[in-house]
């Protein structure tokens, strides 16, 4: 080592040391809880800004507050790719976890550590993906994603503190939630063919989503009592392979209570178009093959054209319609959920399930109000066509 950096003088503490280069700077170390000597990074420009950092340092260990300064040397993309296969989630939210990493992540964090990754960066990141993408949606579900993984980077004492505090960042704004009329949805499951006709219905009375649908067996229908039980969900892959499965949560396995005016389009359906047997599925197409979503898709996008209705109305945004075609009929919000088989940590709480009876209350209050608008419409169109007729005769 050369004479001009040679440290000049040592000064033990109770706790650590400072000492002071011949340039005039001084640096502080320490033993950590293990044993080890540690060296601060960084030197000051006084003894007193030496002392004040091992007080910190010391304040950190008696407060068990303390982590390894080399903890968070752990590349982010090889942590990443270890905590998603260890989430034990569903086939479909693994697929959107590795395409956002992929796609939006990765790119700028992959190869950087855990402990580089700060708060100025990450707030860089996000601009840089909103002004790029042009799709808030997707960024905030990127944020949510890289905040999930930082904040067990957090729990395993990798880092210190989550760099994301974007405060609202993790919020989406879609166009989603958008509501049919019911004239709208009978439309729809006109325009989409006698086939769909059915899951079109589901979608909005049900309300069912659509991996819900695909998964449906003949054995979990029952006609005579018009309900349909949700057990099992298969949502198909960006591979086109079908990832059958749990429902999305517990609260998704349920019995479905029908409205009447179904009778005769479930019953229809059974004999027109689901598979045979016990286990044969609701829903295949015209091959017989089961549903799928690349070819329900433009069948939907083209109904959709028919009946007028916006390119950014999604098929399940019928769940939506669902939710609101129910509140408007009597249902409670504790009824909608059950209903629709959704469920957060915080609607476990406060909500207890549903009975049966009252869902068969929901269903009928849903049979009176559709029975009363399509009457009203019936009645709108023969006025219509009586006035027709008389502007025909003069």
């Amino acid at each position: 080592m050369s004479s001009k950096g040679a440290k000049k003088t040592m000064t033990m503490r109770r706790f650590g040391a400072v000492r002071q280069y011949r340039s005039g700077r001084w640096t502080a170390s320490y033993l950590d809880p293990t044993g080890l000597r540690r060296r601060a990074e960084e030197t000051f420009e006084t003894k007193t800004d030496a002392e004040v950092w091992l007080s910190q340092v010391e304040a950190d260990i008696t407060r068990k507050d303390w982590r390894d300064p080399d903890a968070g040397a752990v590349n982010f993309g090889e942590y990443a790719a270890n905590w998603v296969a260890e989430r034990g989630v569903s086939a479909l939210t693994e697929e959107l976890y590795v395409r956002l990493l992929r796609l939006h992540i990765e790119p700028t964090f992959g190869g950087w550590d855990l402990d580089e990754i700060t708060a100025p960066r990450v707030r860089a990141w996000r601009a840089e993906r909103l002004d790029t993408t042009g799709a808030p949606t997707t960024v905030a579900k990127s944020y949510r994603l890289l905040k999930a993984i930082l904040e067990t980077a957090v729990d395993d004492e990798l880092i210190r503190r989550n760099p994301c505090r974007i405060k609202g960042a993790g919020k989406e704004t879609s166009a989603s939630g958008q509501v049919a009329t019911v004239e709208q949805v009978d439309a729809l499951a006109v325009a989409i063919g006698i086939r769909w006709r059915l899951m079109v219905y589901l979608g909005a009375y049900g309300p069912m989503r659509p991996e819900e649908q695909a998964e449906l067996r003949r054995r979990d229908v029952d006609a005579d009592n018009l309900t349909v039980t949700v057990r099992k969900a298969a949502p198909e892959l960006a591979t086109g392979k079908r990832a059958e499965g749990p429902t999305k949560s517990e609260a998704g396995k349920r019995v479905v209570v029908l409205p009447e005016f179904l009778r005769t389009d479930l019953q229809r359906h059974l004999d027109w178009f689901a598979e045979r047997g016990p286990d044969g599925l609701l829903f295949v197409g015209e091959k017989k093959a089961p549903f799928r979503r690349s070819t329900f898709g433009r069948k939907w996008r083209k109904a959709r054209g028919t009946v007028g209705m916006p390119d950014n109305f999604r098929f399940y945004d019928l769940r939506h319609t669902g939710h609101t075609l129910s509140t408007r009929s009597g249902a409670t919000l504790k009824d909608t959920m059950v209903r629709a088989g959704q469920s957060s940590e915080r609607a476990a709480l406060i909500y207890q399930h549903s009975d049966h009876e009252r869902q068969r209350e929901v269903a009928g209050g849903l049979d009176r109000m559709v029975r009363a608008t399509r009457e009203k419409q019936r009645d709108q169109q023969k006025k219509g066509l009586s006035g027709a007729e008389v502007v025909r005769g003069s």
